[in-house]
């Protein structure tokens, strides 16, 4: 009798165990259908996906779009305000006095810088620069000299009767006024360094506003500034 009481307990344990494994198989066995089902009902989803969805699902959103565009229009205006920012310190004395010279030993500098000096140097900074963008107008043009020594001495041999006044009046050259001597300088080599010309547009000739010459009839008007006024040659059509 011991020994079967003592088997009781350890079949009944037995049966216990098999049947927790059992149940434990059969769970498991129902999460793995489950998961197999799960996965052929998303097979068949796809399968039934068409094109134009998934080009909606994977293209940008216009909202996205318009976000972009925002964003590309705001970056431009932002590098073009800086770039004029940038080109329009140039016109100011601050500035401009703060820039060192390192083209004093240029010929085309120092005859640039006469020039300025001593055709414009009672106007304010933008008169001043429209002047120098005149003579390096000439130079470009292939109607006058190209170089800046050449335009501005041209025809200097001729009293009262030469291209810029400075250089056949008979008065002297010498550049007594050191602000404006300096502010003449600095004119120049920023001119010289290649800076855009935006104030005359394309002007070659310029005359005070106190006379008023023949060959301004002939000419197109483009701007003034202070007591000059600024010309560039007449645009002319031809007729077949």
């Amino acid at each position: 009798m011991g020994l079967l009481e003592n088997r009781k307990p350890l079949g009944a344990a037995l049966v216990l165990f098999f049947g927790i494994m059992s149940g434990g198989a059969s769970a498991e066995i129902r999460a793995q259908q489950g998961l197999v089902q799960a996965l052929n009902a998303e097979r068949e989803a796809i399968r039934h996906v068409t094109p134009a969805i998934v080009t909606r699902a994977t293209s940008p959103s216009q909202a996205t779009e318009a976000a972009a565009r925002t964003t590309r229009r705001t970056s431009r205006r932002e590098r073009t305000e800086s770039e004029s920012g940038d080109e329009m310190q140039r016109y100011q004395r601050g500035w401009l006095l703060q820039q060192q010279i390192t083209l004093a030993d240029d010929s085309q500098f120092q005859c640039l810088r006469e020039a300025i000096y001593h055709e414009a140097r009672g106007e304010d900074l933008i008169g001043q620069f429209a002047v120098a963008e005149v003579i390096l107008n000439r130079v470009d043009s292939a109607r006058y000299p190209d170089t800046v020594c050449d335009v501005v001495h041209q025809n200097a041999h001729r009293h009262n009767a030469c291209q810029f006044s400075y250089a056949c009046n008979g008065r002297s050259r010498a550049m007594t006024e050191p602000t404006a001597r300096a502010i003449a300088g600095r004119i120049a080599q920023v001119m010289l360094s290649g800076a855009d010309r935006p104030l005359t547009e394309g002007a070659t000739h310029f005359h005070a506003t106190s006379v008023s010459p023949g060959w301004s009839l002939r000419y197109e008007r483009t701007a003034r500034f202070g007591s000059h006024v600024f010309y560039r040659p007449a645009v002319r059509l031809t007729s077949n």
